[in-house]
């Protein structure tokens, strides 16, 4: 079952009074049930406007501090939008993974089907990249031209290339590989965000994907600051407004459909920290380029990175069942980090989640769950927690008696749950 501990007495700090007192109150745990906790719909999280919180018009939005996944700002998060060609993100993803793999390489060559020309080329009047019907094009080229000047027959391209078709594409390779990046919204009906009542995506999905891309990817990565693409004798500018509007920034992608609005996915890069920002619903395109400008200028203006937990140092401790030792430390390999305001009034709250009691054998470096920080009622970053020690397991005497304990445990939850 997912055990919560709150880190044991429930710390509610003000972070930037007192950090060492914010840190120790880290480190102290109550005992409840759940699971994962995010924002629901209709949340805006951060402080009001006159306490220096942002004020936006976007309907969906969220700011995110790349390096440690903080949640910056959030505005109805998890509210299912059509991503438009914010979603080829996604196809880009697969592919570059495709890439990392050796599935695939750079050089290899896809056909421009008839399909891909009239769906996604010249004859679509949508974003396109011009190649030539019944052409080949190199996965290298197909990727500029899906990335910079968004062509829509780039993505139907590759998605042929890679899955014979796209509608196998979308659900065999985007849909699969977005579950394994734990991206449990999304769906996805094409390759490109063109208008399909499958296309659905959050803007946190959007976020994790973004990030995802960015640290996994550094090289890959480089494709969504490129300014310009020439292709077939034709030079188009990279979409994104933000590249020549904002110091520092360097992707990712726009999307436009009647069905969702006006939307956005940048990021960039002052004073060593990275922001990652998505709106969409937006009705104007100049609205999407100044919302997304300003919401990121609030970010590198209004917060700072604070080490909340250094490596390897005990974060608290896991209940186990069957072993020698009834509890094991958890730890974190990397620093606990988390993104606070400079104002000093942010609240934050930090619990350890994982599934327990944890049976043993337990085996140090083991994963046991998580640690999640929360700003208000919304979680801020959440970060893995791995066992600091190996735990053997107990003598016979010590399982029966542990055993006996979860029976008793159990039967006072149900009796609490008849109540």
């Amino acid at each position: 079952m997912a055990t919560e501990t709150a880190l044991p007495r429930t710390f509610a700090a003000r972070a930037g009074r007192n950090w060492r007192g914010l840190i120790a109150a880290v480190v102290v745990l109550a005992i409840g049930c759940g699971g994962a906790v995010y924002a629901a719909n209709n949340s805006v999280q951060g402080a009001k406007k006159e306490e220096g919180g942002f004020d936006g018009d976007a309907p969906t939005a969220i700011l995110v501090e790349a390096s440690s996944g903080s949640v910056l700002f959030e505005k109805n998060a998890d509210e299912l939008r059509a991503p438009s060609s914010m979603m080829k993100l996604m196809t880009a993803e697969v592919v570059f993974n495709a890439i990392k793999k050796g599935d695939i390489k750079l050089t290899d060559e896809y056909r421009i089907s008839e399909n891909a020309w009239r769906r996604g080329g010249a004859p679509s009047g949508t974003s396109t990249m011009f190649a030539a019907i019944h052409s080949k094009v190199s996965v290298d080229d197909l990727l500029h031209g899906a990335i910079i000047p968004s062509g829509n027959d780039a993505c139907i391209a590759l998605a042929e290339g890679i899955a014979g078709n796209e509608y196998t594409f979308a659900t065999d390779f985007m849909t699969k590989r977005a579950r394994e990046l734990g991206l449990t919204k999304s769906t996805f009906g094409n390759s490109n965000g063109l208008p399909d009542p499958r296309n659905k995506m959050t803007v946190r999905e959007l976020a994790v994907l973004a990030r995802h891309i960015i640290l996994t990817y550094p090289d890959m990565y480089q494709l969504f600051g490129e300014k310009e693409f020439t292709w077939n004798k034709i030079r188009q500018q990279n979409r994104n407004p933000l590249l020549n509007a904002l110091p520092g920034a360097d992707g990712l992608k726009t999307g436009y459909t009647k069905e969702g609005g006006y939307g956005m996915v940048g990021s960039a890069v002052q004073n060593d920290t990275r922001l990652i920002v998505v709106i969409n619903g937006l009705e104007d395109s100049e609205d999407r380029a100044t919302e997304a400008k300003k919401m990121l200028e609030w970010g590198f203006r209004s917060f700072e990175t604070r080490t909340l937990l250094a490596a390897n140092q005990p974060i608290g401790y896991a209940r186990v069942f069957g072993g020698d030792s009834g509890s094991v430390a958890l730890v974190s390999p990397d620093p606990i980090k988390v993104m606070v305001s400079k104002s000093g009034n942010d609240k934050l709250l930090a619990r350890i989640v994982y599934s327990g009691p944890v049976k043993a054998p337990i085996t140090a470096g083991q994963k046991i769950g998580v640690v999640r920080v929360w700003r208000g009622g919304n979680v801020a970053m959440e970060s893995p927690v791995y066992a600091a020690e190996s735990v053997g397991t107990g003598s016979t005497m010590r399982r029966a008696f542990d055993g006996v304990r979860e029976l008793v445990v159990a039967l006072f939850r149900a009796g609490v749950a008849k109540l």
